[in-house]
């Protein structure tokens, strides 16, 4: 199965595109968030340092650290003093399990090259974390080295790490927004994408049935133009379907009967073979006249759909033909039934039969169920057809057999006949050549389940 990261609904297109603009700009922002902490770190923390470095560097080159250790124990300050302030002549012993920090380091140094301190070298570490003595100061502690003038100096100093209330600040931030954006955003794609699903069923149903009701102005003001289209549109193509109806019950009327009247006169000939040549030209005409008025009006008439049995269905059709001596048999039938106008159905089927008797050898019968729907195969033992002819065959006037004689290739509508009736009962009809040879006429229609 194909994984699809863009959907292909209106709703999830607007839904997925407003979730990830929204996701790219809190990225953003916790980036700029994330480095403004960073650099309020270092300017906390490091100009802290930095201070107490230059008050160091001022005091030692006026000699007030050397006084005797009596004195600084003596004085409370100078006690206090001493546990944040180390000046010595040898490199700073960095405590176990210290962190290196190079950013502060950085950033210290060049806050001393600023007040034109000169310092050989910077390091920075932090401390590892303890019970915090002071719950109200959050943050680590963290030790900066300057060795300035060949004397190391390290100040102790404090930086606040508050990134876990940062990230449940934003966390808490993007689902609001998602919250006050998507929802509304979401209602509008639905209240605009409910009428476009209505007007896609509408569209994709057979333009033959007449019978469809408007569909319901609704939605959006664009949404709502497109219906009243889209529903005089169908208006006018019911029109047009309605007069050419009666365009062809005229014309089968005025062409039926000077056929009947012309072959009651040919029938006075007394020569036996003019006149069965002329019998039998007059009956071609009218039986392509009967196709050609049957492949304009299908999926119209007046007859009402119902449930049919095609169990029952096939075994009656099979049972005529074998009595008229065509060997028509039924190979399996499950018990299945849809909802269809049974005379046209059996037009459809008996178009499908009379192929597969004339080009396969015979035909057989078989009715299987699937999930939602049933097919009813016709198969037959012919040669098969090659993909370009079962692309054409399917198309009216196309015959596969190359003559023009009609008592050995038909008229070419057979199959366009039954394609148009399937389709008009809601299904499909599909050639497929079967493996091992021959060929499968599958009529595929909803279950009335």
């Amino acid at each position: 199965m194909k994984f699809r990261l863009w959907p292909r609904s209106l709703i999830g297109q607007l839904v997925f595109a407003v979730a990830l603009m929204l996701f790219v700009a809190q990225a953003i922002n916790f980036a700029l968030l994330v480095r403004g902490q960073k650099q309020q770190m270092l300017a906390h923390g490091g100009g802290m340092a930095v201070a107490r470095i230059i008050d160091a560097v001022d005091r030692d080159r006026r000699g007030d650290f050397r006084r005797g250790p009596r004195d600084r124990r003596d004085d409370p300050h100078e006690r206090e003093r001493a546990q944040k302030l180390v000046i010595s002549d040898t490199p700073i012993a960095v405590p176990t399990g210290a962190v290196r920090l190079p950013e502060l380091a950085d950033y210290v140094a060049d806050l001393l090259n600023e007040a034109d301190v000169g310092a050989q070298s910077v390091d920075a570490w932090a401390l590892p974390q303890r019970p915090r003595l002071r719950p109200n100061f959050p943050g680590r502690t963290v030790i900066v080295s300057a060795r300035i003038d060949n004397r190391y100096i390290a100040v102790r100093s404090r930086i606040q790490t508050s990134g876990n209330r940062l990230q449940g600040f934003l966390i808490w931030q993007t689902l609001s927004l998602y919250l006050l954006l998507l929802i509304p955003i979401m209602v509008i794609a639905w209240r605009a994408a409910a009428p476009l699903r209505d007007l896609t069923r509408a569209a994709r149903a057979n333009p033959a049935l007449r019978d469809a009701t408007p569909l319901e102005e609704e939605g959006p003001s664009d949404v709502r133009d497109l219906i009243i289209a889209f529903n005089a549109y169908r208006g006018r193509i019911a029109t047009m379907l309605s007069d050419k109806d009666r365009m062809l019950g005229a014309v089968g009327h005025d062409l039926r009967t000077p056929l009947a009247s012309l072959r009651v006169r040919v029938e006075q000939i007394d020569d036996d073979v003019l006149r069965d040549k002329m019998i039998a030209s007059i009956d071609e005409m009218t039986a392509m006249l009967t196709d050609i008025l049957a492949l304009a009006r299908s999926g119209a008439g007046t007859e009402l759909r119902e449930a049919v049995g095609l169990r029952g269905l096939v075994e009656e059709i099979a049972a005529d033909y074998r009595e008229r001596g065509q060997d028509v048999t039924v190979a399996a039938a499950a018990d299945a039934a849809v909802m269809a106008r049974p005379l046209l159905l059996r037009r459809a089927l008996r178009n499908l039969i009379d192929n597969a008797a004339a080009y396969g050898v015979r035909a057989r019968l078989s009715v299987e169920r699937a999930p939602g729907e049933v097919r009813i195969i016709v198969s037959d033992d012919g040669p098969g057809l090659t993909d370009e002819q079962i692309r054409t065959l399917i198309e009216p006037f196309a015959r596969g057999e190359g003559s023009r004689n009609r008592a050995t290739g038909g008229s070419g509508l057979g199959l366009s006949i039954a394609r148009d009736i399937a389709e008009g009962e809601g299904g499909t009809l599909t050639l497929v050549n079967r493996a091992g040879g021959g060929l499968d006429a599958v009529v595929m229609l909803p279950s009335a389940s």
